[in-house]
C-alpha cells in the first residue's frame, strides 16, 4: 500500500505524486488531507508531504539536507528550502486544521503552557541570545518560545508556537530585515509573550472550554491572571515560591487577610495535606501519589483602582515521600478537589516527557536556517509529525 492509495485521489490540486509508504501511514494520510488544504498550489501541497515524512524518517538531525537526501530523486534541497525558509504559505491555518484533527481524534484534558529553550552555537538565528534560566541555574545562548499543547493522560501534541523576540532584535532595522521579522512585531516581556501564545490559541482559534495549565515560574503569575480574568477561562498556574498572596481561607484564622510569600502559606498549611493519587496511562497504569493542600487566597491590591482577580487558591503538592520541594501552583478553580488538581499539574511532566522521546525525535529544535517565517513553518510541520506518533501510538 502506498500514500497514494491512503490520500484521496485529488485534494483540491488535482493528483498528487506522494512517496510510498512506511511506518503511521493511515495516521499520516488522515491528517495530511486536512493539514494542507489551506496550501494554494499543488507543488507546496506535495512539498509539505515529503516534509512531514521526512521529519518522521530521516536518521539524525533532521535538516533540510537530510530530508532531500531521503527522496534525492524526486525533490531538492533547493526547492525544499524554498518551501519552508522563504515561501509565503501562511502557517496559522495549518495549525488550526492540526487543532480541529486532534479535537476529532481525541479528548484533550487541557491545554498546556510551556517554554521550550532551543540552544543554539551562533547568533544568526532569529531571536537567538543569552538567556538566564531559573529552572536550569545557567545561562544559555538559546532561542525561546512558547508552545501552547493539547494534552490528556493518553497524549499530548503542540498545537500553536510564539518565539520569543528581544530587544536587541527588533530594535536593530539591520538584523530584522536579514531574518525577515514581519513590521508589526514590537518588543514583548516572556511574559507577555506567554499570554499572547495562549490567548491566541484558547481564545482566538473559538476552541472548546478546557483549563489552561501554565508552566512557568519566569511568568509573572499576577499578570496572567489579570489577562484571562474575563475570559472564563479555568487556570492552573505554576507559582514562585516568594509569589505574595493574601490569605482568605478560614481554615488558616491566623494568617487570614495577611499578605505572605505563597511557600510560607503552605508551610503554614502543612497540616491540611491530604493524599492525591492520580494514574498515568503510560506507565502501565502505575498510581502515584502525592500529598496535596488548597488554601484560598487572593492577589493583593497594589494601586488604586485595581481590579482583583476573584478568589483564587493555592495549591501545594510534594511526594508522598515528602522528597524534593513542594511544587506550587495557583488557580481559579476553586471548587475543584486537589486530586483533580494534580492530576491536571502532571500532565505538564507529560508534555516534558513527550517534548524528548517524540517532538525531539522528529526535530522540532532542528531548525538550521535563520528565517522568522523559516523557524516557523519548520515547528509547524514538526508539531504536526509530533501528532503522527502521538495518535499511532493510541488503540484506534
Amino acid at each position: 500500500m502506498t500514500y497514494v492509495d491512503l490520500l484521496p485521489a485529488t485534494t483540491g490540486h488535482g493528483t498528487i505524486p506522494v512517496p510510498p509508504a512506511h511506518a503511521h501511514d493511515v495516521t499520516f494520510a488522515e491528517l495530511c488531507s486536512r493539514l494542507f488544504a489551506s496550501l494554494p498550489r499543488s507543488d507546496q501541497y506535495r512539498k509539505g508531504i515529503y516534509y512531514l515524512r521526512g521529519l518522521l524518517e530521516a536518521e539524525g538531525r533532521k535538516s533540510i539536507r537530510a530530508i532531500a537526501a531521503l527522496f534525492e530523486d524526486h525533490v531538492s534541497e533547493q526547492n525544499l528550502h524554498h518551501f519552508i525558509s522563504s515561501s509565503t504559505w501562511d502557517w496559522v491555518p495549518m495549525r488550526q486544521a492540526l487543532a480541529g484533527h486532534l479535537l476529532a481524534m481525541a479528548q484533550p484534558q487541557a491545554w498546556v503552557a510551556q517554554p521550550m529553550i532551543i540552544p543554539k552555537s551562533g547568533r544568526h538565528s532569529v531571536g537567538v541570545d543569552r538567556h538566564f534560566f531559573p529552572d536550569l541555574g545557567q545561562v544559555l545562548n538559546a532561542q525561546r518560545a512558547i508552545g501552547v499543547w493539547a494534552a490528556s493522560d493518553e497524549l499530548t501534541a503542540p498545537l500553536n508556537w510564539r518565539l520569543h523576540l528581544p530587544k536587541t532584535w527588533l530594535k536593530d532595522s539591520h538584523r530584522r530585515t536579514q531574518v525577515a521579522i514581519p513590521d508589526g512585531m514590537r518588543p514583548e516581556t516572556l511574559t507577555e509573550c506567554l499570554v499572547g501564545a495562549c490567548a491566541e490559541t484558547v481564545l482566538g482559534w473559538g476552541l472548546p472550554t478546557r483549563p489552561l495549565v501554565v508552566d512557568s515560574c519566569e511568568g509573572h503569575t499576577v499578570t496572567i491572571f489579570q489577562e484571562f480574568a474575563a475570559s472564563g477561562v479555568p487556570l492552573l498556574v505554576r507559582a514562585a515560591r516568594d509569589l505574595c498572596l493574601t490569605v482568605t481561607d478560614p481554615l488558616l484564622p491566623a494568617s487570614g487577610g495577611r499578605v505572605l510569600p505563597a511557600a510560607q502559606i503552605m508551610d503554614l498549611a502543612r497540616d491540611l495535606r491530604r493524599p492525591a493519587s492520580w494514574t498515568d496511562s503510560r506507565l502501565d497504569l502505575a498510581r502515584h501519589t502525592h500529598l496535596a493542600a488548597t488554601v484560598r487566597v487572593a492577589l493583593p491590591v497594589s494601586a488604586p483602582g485595581q481590579t482583583g482577580c476573584g478568589d483564587l487558591a493555592l495549591l501545594g503538592v510534594q511526594d508522598k515521600r515528602r522528597r524534593g520541594r513542594t511544587r506550587l501552583w495557583l488557580t481559579n478553580m476553586t471548587h475543584a478537589q486537589p486530586g483533580v488538581l494534580v492530576r491536571l499539574s502532571k500532565l505538564t511532566e507529560k508534555v516534558d516527557r513527550d517534548v524528548t522521546e517524540i517532538s525531539d525525535g522528529v526535530g522540532i529544535r532542528d531548525f538550521t536556517g535563520r528565517s522568522f517565517g523559516g523557524w516557523h513553518r519548520h515547528v509547524t510541520l514538526a508539531s504536526a509529525a509530533h501528532t503522527v506518533v502521538a495518535l499511532s501510538g493510541r488503540p484506534r
